[in-house]
């Protein structure tokens, strides 16, 4: 009986054996395919390249100063500069007030006629408008190889008046320019404008335009 007893446990112990082996062998592939989804086979080993992106200014208001050149039509070129007072009204549209000012020289009519056009050598032109604008390309500007400045280009129109010689004339205002953003809160801006008003100055009364290119910076807050 006990030559039975032992043989019976040696038969028992050796089919334990034999079938535990393949059944940690599945369950170890079973586990290894669990785990399987969760690993990357692939490791990347190219480095992310961080990205500084344009900080347009947020602030609504904006105040600038500005200087250039107005070719008064049949008057020549003269020195104008002037003032500048804005509102944002969203990202791409803005209202803007300006007023700006000139002194207009008749000395190539002097020559010609005796007394010149204007009583005095030079006479004084100053204008203000309330203009309407559309920023149409926002972007950057590249400075050197490791420098960009956020920019912008714009439309802009708009009406005001014109006082002239002795004479206020209502003024038609178009053009467009265009704004480096330096920091938030300040732009280096160019813009070009015809002012379009009639005058009657050598005995007829006609439209002129006037050509107006002018630089300056604008202020934020």
């Amino acid at each position: 009986m006990r030559k039975n007893h032992s043989a019976t446990l040696a038969l028992l112990a050796a089919l334990a054996t034999v079938f535990a082996v393949p059944m940690a062998a599945q369950a170890q592939e079973q586990k290894a395919d669990q785990k399987a989804p969760n690993e990357q086979v692939i490791v990347p080993e190219v480095d992310r390249r961080p990205i500084k992106l344009p900080k347009f200014p947020s602030n609504d208001f904006e105040l600038g100063t500005y200087v250039g050149t107005y070719a008064t039509k049949n008057f020549g070129s003269s020195l104008v500069y002037g003032v500048r007072l804005g509102y944002h009204i969203t990202e791409d549209v803005f209202v803007q007030a300006v007023y700006g000012q000139t002194k207009v020289s008749d000395e190539s009519f002097r020559q010609i006629l005796p007394g010149g056009i204007f009583v005095n050598p030079t006479e004084k032109l100053a204008y203000y408008n309330v203009s309407a604008g559309l920023n149409i390309l926002p972007g950057e500007v590249f400075f050197l190889k490791n420098r960009a400045f956020p920019s912008s280009l714009y439309v802009i129109g708009g009406i005001g008046s014109t006082n002239f010689n002795a004479q206020r004339r209502q003024t038609f205002n178009v053009g467009f320019g265009a704004k480096v953003y330096l920091k938030d809160w300040v732009s280096l801006q160019v813009d070009m404008r015809d002012h379009i008003f009639s005058l009657d100055l050598l005995g007829k009364r006609q439209s002129t335009q006037n050509l107006e290119f002018t630089g300056g910076l604008s202020f934020y807050f």
